[in-house]
């Protein structure tokens, strides 16, 4: 992996941060943004729900797939030159997409368009964990999480704007600029490896494997949960709720506005509290927010939805800080990008299972695939159904991560002590 020396100045440090947040942000609002155009899309190509599912589960699958090819990459051929590779990727695809003839040409465009977000959410990762200090790296994360919850804001905010305007294409059209924008900061800001480490021979698995399959797994779960509010959110207010496209858009974007505010405190508090009470206190929020959304929307309407988010976004930000501090903390430097590969592969397998597996669940709740035939009642029925279950997979999360921890551990220890006794 490169080697990165620390920035001489913090003017130059600054630009790193930002470029790096901006490549986050991207792979972000490509997910976001073709969630409010769904409906869209469905009745520009004339098809059922569960085909223009396609668009967003193209990109998350490809992005799923491509994570641990992208750590692996940027391990041994650079992390910096990598990273640019994947943004032009990233800005080709979405000129595809705009210009798409048909929806199973957009579909696979997307796709190409995954493989390049994977690039830019592992590498940028890798590379943030490199160029800050030990004492500053859990707001370093914490600000990554603001950046990905800043793309996820501006995905329905300006799919919402650009939708009316420019149709569907107008939505790709946007990616394309900024793009480019991050390509050249990249190539002109971060600084080239002085040298590259030779990769050790030993197995990329730090000692504490055990942990990390545990934070890996939780990571996967409470992304299921993200996933589902953006999925069903859409749904549930324009066909349960009866809101139009821009006040859709205009909802769905407070919980990553309120995530943009409450990413580097959350990161600051990882530095100061530790994983562990973090981890503890984002949990327990994303728990009681998943079960408010199964009830107060169906109970006062869109408030309820709006409250029931308030609890659940700092939940998600404080957790993401915390996990992802916890899971980087003793990977070594040549291993940070396959590392990060992992972190990224089982929060898009989560992704995917919100997209798909829960959007399935929200079906079966409605009772039907065309929503916009079913009832305000079917609608909501779906609702409840699919946040209950959400706030099942968190109270699991929560039980793997510190209940399955502690009998691990508490086995191992008993295991030491026997094994002592009878040498």
């Amino acid at each position: 992996m490169d080697q990165l020396k620390p920035v001489a100045s913090e003017r130059a440090q600054t630009a790193i941060t930002a470029t790096l947040a901006l490549s986050i942000l991207l792979a972000s609002l490509g997910t976001s943004i073709a969630n409010i155009a769904l409906p869209t899309l469905a009745d520009a190509f004339s098809a059922p729900f569960h085909e223009v599912q396609a668009v967003v589960v193209a990109y998350l699958t490809s992005l799923t797939v491509a994570v641990l090819a992208a750590g692996w990459l940027g391990d041994r051929l650079g992390l910096k030159a990598m990273l640019v590779a994947g943004l032009a990727t990233f800005a080709a695809a979405a000129l595809l997409c705009a210009v798409a003839p048909s929806l199973w040409f957009l579909v696979g465009a997307r796709a190409l368009q995954g493989i390049g977000a994977a690039f830019l959410m592992t590498l940028s990762m890798a590379l943030m964990r490199q160029t800050v200090g030990e004492a500053g790296v859990g707001r370093a994360m914490g600000l990554l999480g603001t950046a990905s919850a800043l793309g996820t804001a501006l995905g329905p905010s300006l799919g919402g704007l650009l939708i009316p305007l420019s149709g569907w294409r107008g939505i790709f059209w946007a990616q394309v600029p900024l793009a480019v924008l991050a390509l050249g900061l990249v190539v002109s800001r971060l600084p080239t490896a002085h040298e590259r480490a030779k990769v050790s021979a030993r197995s990329p698995w730090p000692t504490t494997w055990r942990s990390l399959a545990s934070n890996l797994i939780v990571n996967l779960l409470v992304a299921a949960v993200i996933m589902t509010t953006l999925v069903v959110g859409p749904f549930y207010l324009g066909f349960g709720l009866g809101l139009g496209a821009a006040e859709v858009g205009l909802v769905m974007t407070v919980g990553p506005v309120i995530s943009i505010f409450t990413g580097v405190p959350s990161g600051r508090l990882v530095d100061v509290w530790g994983t562990g009470r973090v981890l503890a206190a984002g949990l327990g929020l994303l728990a009681v927010g998943a079960f408010l959304l199964a009830v107060l929307p169906n109970a006062i309407g869109v408030a309820g939805y709006v409250l029931s988010i308030l609890v659940l976004t700092p939940g998600y930000q404080l957790f993401q800080a915390a996990n992802n501090t916890a899971v980087l903390a003793d990977i070594p430097k040549d291993r940070r990008g396959i590392v990060s590969g992992l972190l990224g592969l089982s929060r898009n397998v989560g992704l995917i299972v919100g997209a798909s597996a829960m959007g399935t669940v929200f079906a079966l709740g409605v009772g039907a695939e065309d929503f916009s035939r079913a009832s305000a009642t079917a609608i909501a029925s779906g609702m409840r159904l699919t946040f209950l279950l959400a706030g099942a997979l968190t109270v699991a999360a929560i039980w793997i991560a510190f209940g399955y921890r502690a009998l691990s551990e508490r086995s191992d220890s008993e295991g030491d002590r026997h094994g002592g006794v009878a040498g």
